[in-house]
């Protein structure tokens, strides 16, 4: 009977343990500067596209590009998928928070996130290529995360994903991870909806973000000083 009031009271001492553990984080300011870095990525992005977006209508072009992998695979709408499993990678980084109790660096996370999108939005004014030839859209249940399906270097699927992984600290979730995102870059190739130098250039990005941040922006990782990251 015992076991049955503990096995009862299991879900409401685990959102308890939740709450409890994650109410320092929330009330850093690191955590709030963090936060306004992923709004104000999210923001420029949509704001960068939309420049593009107006470019285009005022009669101008964006250039497409040769690329040799791309000329040489079928084209095949695989866009919900690349954008569902973006999707599961950030459902995936929240259970690993979750799970080892990692929610110190959850406003590391949201900084350097925030970061690549800023950076993002950024490059994707500064190196206006058109999408691939043959690039149908993205699937209507996301349609890419924006109004306007434009801005393609560096990859955003790509970088961000990747990014992630790399501030993940557990091999196994590391291991899933890795694979959603070798999922999204198939998804990414047959779909033409990437260059391979947006996806080649993500992974740059994302690992010099990461460097910066190892370097410069531990602080912001609460664990750190501590010795739990």
């Amino acid at each position: 009977m015992d076991n049955i009031q503990t096995n009862k009271r299991k879900p409401g001492a685990l959102i308890s343990e939740i709450v409890r553990s994650i109410t320092p984080v929330i009330k850093s300011g690191y955590f709030y500067i963090g936060l306004l870095a992923i709004i104000a990525g999210a923001g420029l992005n949509f704001a960068s596209q939309t420049y593009l977006h107006n470019y285009m209508i005022q009669g101008k072009t964006l250039p497409m590009l040769s690329d040799l992998i791309l000329d040489n695979l079928p084209v095949i709408d695989l866009s919900l998928i690349y954008d569902l499993f973006c999707l599961v990678i950030f459902i995936i980084v929240a259970i690993y928070i979750v799970h080892k109790k990692d929610y110190n660096r959850l406003p590391y996370i949201l900084l350097l996130c925030g970061i690549f999108f800023i950076v993002r939005g950024i490059f994707i004014v500064l190196t206006p290529f058109g999408n691939p030839p043959e690039f149908q859209g993205s699937d209507p249940l996301f349609n890419g995360w924006s109004k306007f399906e434009l801005g393609v270097y560096p990859s955003g699927h790509v970088g961000n994903s990747f990014l992630l992984l790399l501030l993940v600290n557990d091999k196994t979730y590391k291991f899933i991870l890795m694979f959603c995102l070798l999922v999204i870059i198939f998804a990414l190739f047959l779909s033409h909806g990437h260059y391979s130098i947006d996806m080649l250039s993500g992974f740059f990005f994302a690992y010099a973000i990461k460097a910066f941040g190892d370097k410069y922006l531990t602080v912001f990782d609460l664990g750190y000083e501590s010795g739990d990251a």
